[in-house]
């Protein structure tokens, strides 16, 4: 019997135990598509992380005040904590003389607050800003102006808007420049709109407010560090390039263990981040979900194989007459083989490409549910999804083929 007429016999086998088929392949089919939507939703999230921090900018770096914490092994005291970041350390930052590869630092404050105007009221973030903030960001105002360095100086009670700030407190008949809104029982004039930046990372970035840093820090929320400096919760700092990003983390965190004064063998009280960092942990995340995924995966095609096992030893026990009168008449022992092990490849592929279907489906539907994320079956998964399902068959229908070759043919030709 050659190639042909086995997976001729093998298909009509399949079309004649329709259910028994469909349920022996079950578990390739939902195995392959794990493996189709997992690797489609890997790249398509890499993708979309990827281009939110090209978005932020490739010279970004963050610095960050660290809690309180001991060295391990027992060494000296550790001074986490004991100062926080002022706006004396960004200024410091920011100085070209002591940190010439940063090429602009902006101290940020950032909390939530309760936001009312004409009755009605919407919770949001409020974000103490400088005007480098807007450099650093590239963010723009589609209408009025951004925070100016003489509000700073001033502690001027003026905020800019979101546009989902703005759809909550405002209707539509009403422009919000010159509106007095109230930031925790404190009014302020808007002066300005920002323009539409759309979600990052879960997070509507459309619904915050922009005051002036120094309004934030003494009339909203009263950030002192305890030596009675203004405190910052992080700074957002700007590299002269991509290329500098090393120099400046470098010259960032010798300028704040000297200006905390924080010994050789003492712990830092900040962490300077750049964006290759945070890629990397966001890297991780993905790639331990990854992982996760893929072992379900995994679990999933070794249940269908072993299915698939099942089955084709029920096969072979229901047949042990047809295959003692085809070994009677001439067949050899790899005849009988090939032909059992193409029926448990050609169910394990027909599951397959069933899976391969169904996990294009499940893809393209996450890409709708999830905005900004664009999944991708490529060619490659295709191809790899159909050749995990072929190995699965046979790995997993050697034994019953080999069981059906080594039949004596008059003990099957007697068998009831």
């Amino acid at each position: 019997m050659n190639l042909l007429e086995s997976l001729r016999v093998a298909l009509s086998g399949l079309i004649s135990n329709k259910l028994r088929a469909a349920l022996t392949m079950l578990g390739i089919i939902i195995g392959v598509a794990a493996v189709i939507v997992l690797v489609s939703l890997g790249r398509g999230l890499e993708k979309l992380i990827n281009d939110e921090f090209e978005a932020f900018g490739a010279n970004q770096l963050y610095v960050f005040s660290v809690s309180p914490d001991e060295e391990a092994g027992g060494g000296p005291p550790s001074t986490r904590g004991a100062l926080g970041i002022s706006n004396a350390d960004a200024e410091a930052i920011a100085d070209p003389l002591q940190a010439p590869a940063v090429l602009r630092a902006a101290p940020l404050v950032q909390r939530p607050a309760v936001i009312i105007y004409s009755g009605y009221d919407t919770e949001t973030n409020v974000l103490g800003a400088t005007p480098e903030y807007q450099q650093v960001s590239t963010i723009e105002t589609v209408a009025g102006r951004f925070i100016s360095e003489e509000d700073v100086v001033s502690e001027a009670r003026v905020a800019v808007v979101g546009l989902t700030v703005v759809e909550e407190l405002f209707t539509a008949d009403v422009f919000p420049i010159d509106q007095t809104i109230r930031i925790n029982n404190v009014p302020f004039r808007v002066v300005g709109i920002l323009e539409e930046q759309g979600g990052s990372f879960g997070e509507d970035q459309d619904d915050i407010i922009i005051v002036p840093l120094s309004t934030a820090q003494s009339r909203l929320f009263d950030i002192r560090r305890r030596d009675g400096e203004p405190e910052v919760d992080f700074l957002l700092v700007q590299a002269v390039d991509d290329t500098a990003m090393n120099d400046a983390a470098d010259q960032i965190t010798e300028i704040l263990r000297e200006r905390h004064d924080i010994q050789f063998r003492n712990l830092d009280d900040f962490e300077v981040i750049t964006q290759d960092e945070l890629l990397g942990a966001f890297t991780q995340i993905t790639g331990a979900l990854t992982l996760f995924l893929g072992v379900i995966a995994g679990i999933s095609l070794l249940v269908g194989g072993i299915g698939i096992m099942n089955i084709m030893l029920v096969s072979v026990t229901e047949r042990t007459r047809e295959i003692g009168l085809r070994k009677a008449v001439g067949a050899k022992r790899r005849d009988i083989l090939t032909q059992f092990l193409i029926e448990s490849v050609t169910l394990a592929v027909l599951g397959g490409l069933l899976g391969i279907a169904l996990g294009t489906a499940g893809s393209a539907a996450a890409s709708a549910l999830v905005d900004d994320l664009t999944t991708v079956v490529r060619i490659d998964s295709v191809l790899m999804a159909t050749s995990i399902s072929a190995l699965v068959g046979v790995f997993f229908g050697i034994y019953p083929a080999y069981r059906a070759a080594r039949l004596n043919p008059i003990d099957a030709l007697r068998y009831e």
